[in-house]
């Protein structure tokens, strides 16, 4: 079965020279990146019709991962582990918002977006833009992703970068957990967002 890769291990290496004490900080399980000077913002459309950008979820913890629909393993996976973080947090999961942006809008319609990302949880919102969009968002975050197989028809996968970026509820970009993070670890560094570390 074709997998979505867990790419670019130089991505790690600049997630980490981001803070002075790799996962220090403030205790933090995760990669502390607070004060990086990229992804500070992005201009979509979420699964509703909306546009979005980060302030429209100010007064939240957010959490981006970048995917698509169709594929078959490692966003399913981030997806239903992000659920089961909700489910740890409670009634602290109203100040948290989980995004998935799609790399694949060729494909990643408004209707399958609106139909596949809630399904993990309703809370839970899915995001687009156009082709132009969507490379410059991700370049942002320094996202990688590339198309593979038959990439002139509509049987491709994608392989893409695996992690998710975590933002503060003031929007700031504090944190990166790896893909297969346990959902506890990252419960843990929500919680502590929330109590404004």
């Amino acid at each position: 079965m074709l997998r979505c890769i867990i790419a670019v291990g130089v991505i790690l290496g600049l997630l980490n020279a981001c803070s002075p004490s790799g996962n220090g900080g403030e205790g933090f399980a995760n990669t502390d990146i607070t004060g990086a000077k990229y992804g500070q913002d992005f201009k979509l459309i979420d699964h509703h019709g909306q546009p979005r950008s980060l302030a429209d979820y100010r007064g939240k913890v957010v959490t981006l991962f970048f995917g698509y629909t169709q594929c078959p393993d490692v966003c399913p996976t981030n997806l239903a582990g992000m659920a089961e973080v909700m489910r740890q947090l409670g009634p602290d999961a109203d100040k948290v918002q989980v995004l998935f942006m799609t790399v694949d809008p060729e494909r990643d319609t408004r209707e399958l977006l609106a139909e596949y990302v809630p399904a993990f949880d309703a809370r839970f919102v899915g995001l687009y833009g156009d082709l132009p969009t969507t490379q410059a968002v991700a370049k942002d975050f320094k996202v990688f992703y590339q198309k593979q197989g038959d990439v002139t028809g509509k049987a491709y996968t994608v392989d893409h970068s695996t992690g998710t970026y975590v933002f503060d509820p003031q929007g700031h970009l504090r944190l990166y957990v790896k893909h297969g993070e346990k959902p506890e670890l990252i419960t843990a560094d929500i919680r502590k967002l929330l109590a404004g570390k």
